[in-house]
């Protein structure tokens, strides 16, 4: 059929009206939604007392989403069962709390939710809801409240715990090993100051960890700990400061094991500067050991000579007041052969001294078959230095800035403890930058208090370089490397050299840290001057 023009007209006209609607009903993506999600009804109410239920029902406005629950959610006082909290995963209008553990009498419960609810698209946070309850008839309503800073780090963990134990007939200093505390919350992701709230009046153990294995209790060789001197009473109007460290590790020997032909390595726990190893049974009368500390490694290696032809010995390993006997079963393994090698590579500051280790026990060194020449293959003279203990030899040599130093080993100029000598001719080379490659820094201390540390820190927080200072509160930093640092003093309070942390069950605190305010980058050929004022 053949459409009339007037007609053809009007179907044209329609379709464009029609497409016009279609665009003008095209949604444009409109705004994005930056209001959380809000409650609309709880079941029971909120802060509701007398509470005898198994499950609390919270609805929202719109869907909503759960993330980093386990992290997030703080219960206190903490249950043995955790409760099934809904939803798991996905989305959905409402929030299910599903009680599994037993409640006890008149106490008030918190679940602090952190940040961990949010709405199904754009994950804004319904922010530090809290849920509070009381299975008898009133809420308690006190709080404890102060501020967690780090006794060496310029900034504090983040997710630390805050507790408080009840101080009764049952309260132990040990309690924080073993048992949950009566009230808890978090510091979470971006917070320093806490705030325990919804306790009862009483006496308390203030404590706080880095807990590690979320499970409130204390581990050592894990956790950091804090804690407030004695006790405190609630309700006070203070606001407390805790300082979080890491204990030193109390002394543990693990299993040996047979690393190689006649060595045997001996992992431990804590510190090994007074750890002895004893073989028990009979040895050859030309028996003999040698104990080398493996670097960054909490494992000393245990040399003898000659080998044994027994299956299995029993060793004493004793540290102070420490002894356990420890099994070691022997296993034919191919011997080690002697290697040698720098420590450092390429340029060597002038605060550092060429040193060479080697892979086992060395004994002796002949002087006559070591020669060190500069670039220009003049003879310079060295000393010799040897750490038993590191296995490493050390050669002071005074150094001239952008120089090549070469060390020529011959040889026969190493004895290892198996009598082995080094049978190549080695070349070692290293070298020195100028002067005006480095920078300088003079510290000018205001109220100072000696004897203490003064330290450049890395961004990792590292000790890069330290002076110690027992008179002059003027230090001076002199060929640093160029780069940022953070200054940093540590007291010394018992003058050993060293810094010193602290010990909960001791009730000792670790030694006070100072950090400086931010210094300038340190720069090649040019000398800063830092002012560092200490508050009393």
């Amino acid at each position: 059929m053949r459409l009339s023009p007037i007609r053809t007209l009007s179907i044209f006209i329609f379709i464009i009206a029609l497409v016009g609607c279609a665009n003008r009903g095209t949604p444009s993506g409109g705004e994005i939604d930056i209001e959380p999600p809000f409650i609309e009804k709880s079941t029971p109410e909120n802060f509701s007392t007398n509470f005898q239920g198994e499950e609390i029902i919270i609805i929202f406005n719109e869907y909503i989403k759960i993330k980093d629950i386990r992290k997030q959610l703080i219960i206190s006082p903490p249950m043995d069962t955790a409760p099934v909290i809904y939803p798991a995963g996905g989305a959905s209008k409402y929030v299910s709390i599903r009680i599994k553990d037993t409640l006890e009498a008149n106490t008030t419960y918190a679940f602090n939710f952190g940040q961990s609810i949010v709405d199904n698209n754009e994950e804004n946070p319904f922010s530090y809801f809290r849920y509070v309850f009381s299975t008898g008839t009133t809420i308690d309503s006190l709080s404890v409240k102060g501020i967690v800073v780090d006794a060496l780090k310029q900034n504090p963990d983040t997710f630390v715990s805050v507790m408080l134990y009840e101080v009764d007939s049952t309260y132990s200093d040990s309690i924080v090993y073993k048992d949950k505390p009566r009230y808890i919350t978090n510091t979470l992701d971006s917070l320093t100051t806490f705030s325990i709230d919804n306790i009862k009046a009483g006496t308390y153990k203030l404590l706080a960890l880095k807990d590690k294995n979320s499970n409130y209790l204390f581990n050592q060789k894990n956790d950091k700990i804090a804690f407030n001197e004695g006790f405190i009473t609630v309700p006070k109007d203070t606001t407390y400061s805790l300082k979080m460290f890491s204990e030193d590790v109390n002394f543990k020997a693990i299993k040996p094991k047979q690393e190689s032909e006649t060595k045997i390595i001996f992992p431990y726990e804590g510190d090994y500067k007074d750890m002895r190893i004893k073989i028990l049974g009979d040895t050859p009368e030309d028996y003999n050991f040698r104990i080398t500390k493996v670097q960054d490694k909490d494992t000393l290696n245990y040399w003898y000579r000659p080998n044994l032809e027994a299956d299995s010995t029993l060793f004493v390993v004793t540290n102070k007041a420490y002894s356990d006997t420890l099994k070691h079963r022997y296993r034919k393994i191919k011997p080690d052969s002697l290697v040698l090698s720098k420590v450092v590579s390429g340029s060597i500051n002038f605060d550092e001294d060429f040193t060479l280790e080697a892979n086992i026990p060395l004994k002796k060194i002949d002087t006559s078959k070591i020669k060190l020449t500069d670039s220009d293959t003049l003879r310079i003279p060295y000393k010799v230095e040897y750490d038993s203990i590191s296995n490493r030899y050390k050669f002071p040599v005074k150094k001239e800035e952008s120089q090549q130093y070469t060390f020529k080993i011959f040889p026969g100029a190493f004895t290892d403890f198996y009598d082995t000598e080094n049978k190549d001719t080695l070349n070692f080379g290293f070298r020195t930058k100028r002067k005006s490659e480095y920078g300088n820094v003079r510290v000018n201390i205001r109220n100072a208090k000696f004897p203490m540390l003064v330290q450049l820190i890395n961004k990792n927080g590292g000790v890069d370089y330290e002076r110690y200072a027992t008179e002059s509160p003027i230090v001076d930093f002199t060929d640093v490397v160029p780069k940022l640092y953070r200054l940093r003093v540590v007291f010394d309070a018992n003058a050993n050299g060293k810094y010193d942390t602290g010990n909960y069950l001791l009730g000792l605190q670790p030694e006070r840290v100072s950090y400086a305010k931010e210094m300038d980058e340190v720069r090649s050929n040019f000398d800063q001057i830092v002012e560092f004022i200490l508050l009393d």
